[in-house]
């Protein structure tokens, strides 16, 4: 039987304690793409499990892996009062709005988000999205992705929790990429739900030995601690290229290259960059960070020349600077990382930057999410 959610959502928009997630975005690196399905499935196999008391983790360095920051940039998620029949989804950047009856949502791209609310068996509801800053759509930082989960995560808790974490996160992307809104995988999503500087070397069919687990399963590793923060901040900067882009374009050139032997094996290196770059920000040695960025920056741009596209005069800026660059998410435009192991060098190209491009500020977040006057 349908939850009825319109008469205690008046009581809570009444009280100014409406039900709210703030779904936070993701800043990831090398490992970025071995997340989606095709990745994992391909490059995976049965590893030999070690000592877990060696934090090195050494065994895992073949495995599909991405490396996830959490920053304070994200999405907010609110739930209104609706009619008591019809279920709703309005986004503030946008300016769209989808309503239907619940049984009714027909299985189009415009109805992604509506339909994650439908299959909860919640009506008398209207989620409205507003991101927390202005300005970032279509940068690379996960945004979509970020919004899927965290409507997941807001209608799973008006629901009473039905889905475990897990079961979100392959909902989430199972829907995202099944409805053609993007190609994606399950980084934003595990960065939503768990957040931090933290490592996930995925498990595609789950985790051998523990069953109940399946896609979007993932080993996960804390690589810094809170206190620690402050010194990847120091040496990381966001800058936007000035020119959005278009994630699933990008990303089917990768899928793509999959498919030829060429790029298979251009493929295949990438888990070792990215236990390269999981270890340097773990051991903070940042010379390393700096070079597995550089390396698995040189494979993705053989594997597709547009991954670079808007992104080489910031490349050729950084350098003059002793720094580095990585286009996130799919490349191709939009946000584009900045590193140096010296804080005082990536200082230096800041103000090289000033009035060119424009900075994203940022602090890094120990929580992927935040949940709100869910109890009604």
């Amino acid at each position: 039987m349908s939850i009825q959610l319109h008469d205690s959502l008046k009581i809570a928009e009444k009280e100014k304690a409406l039900p709210k997630v703030i779904a936070y975005n993701r800043i990831d690196g090398p490992g970025s793409s071995l997340d989606l399905s095709e990745f994992q499935q391909t490059f995976w196999k049965l590893p030999n499990i070690q000592d877990k008391d060696d934090p090195a983790r050494k065994w895992t360095c073949n495995l599909p892996r991405t490396i996830g920051i959490t920053i304070d940039t994200g999405t907010k998620i609110e739930a209104h009062p609706f009619n008591p029949d019809l279920i709703g989804v309005k986004s503030v950047e946008y300016k769209t709005e989808v309503i239907a009856s619940p049984g009714e949502v027909i299985p189009v791209k415009e109805n992604w988000l509506l339909k994650i609310i439908e299959i909860f068996d919640i009506k008398g509801v209207i989620f409205v999205l507003k991101n927390l800053r202005g300005g970032i759509q279509s940068s690379g930082l996960g945004g979509s992705s970020t919004a899927t989960i965290g409507v997941c995560i807001l209608a799973n808790e008006l629901a009473g929790r039905p889905f475990s974490k897990i079961q979100l996160i392959s909902l989430a992307s199972r829907i995202e990429q099944g409805f053609g809104v993007s190609i994606t995988g399950t980084q934003e999503q595990s960065n939503v739900i768990f957040g931090g500087v933290t490592d996930y070397v995925w498990f595609p069919w789950g985790k051998p030995g523990y069953p109940g687990t399946g896609y979007g399963e993932s080993l996960r590793f804390e690589l810094i601690p809170p206190e620690d923060y402050g010194l990847l901040e120091g040496r990381t900067a966001i800058f936007h290229s000035g020119h959005p882009r278009l994630s699933s374009e990008v990303n089917l050139t990768w899928r793509n290259a999959l498919l030829t032997e060429v790029g298979y094996n251009l493929n295949s290196k990438k888990m070792k960059v990215a236990y390269e770059f999981r270890e340097g920000l773990r051991l903070q040695k940042w010379d390393h960070v700096l070079e597995s960025i550089e390396e698995y920056r040189k494979i993705r741009t053989k594997l597709c020349e547009g991954y670079m596209e808007s992104s080489r005069d910031l490349l050729e800026r950084a350098k003059s600077c002793n720094c580095t660059t990585f286009p996130l998410g799919a490349g191709g435009g939009g946000v584009v990382l900045l590193f140096s192991p010296n804080p005082e060098s990536l200082e230096k190209l800041r103000e090289d930057l000033k009035g060119i491009y424009s900075e994203i500020p940022f602090k890094i977040r120990s929580k992927g999410h935040e949940i709100n006057n869910v109890k009604l």
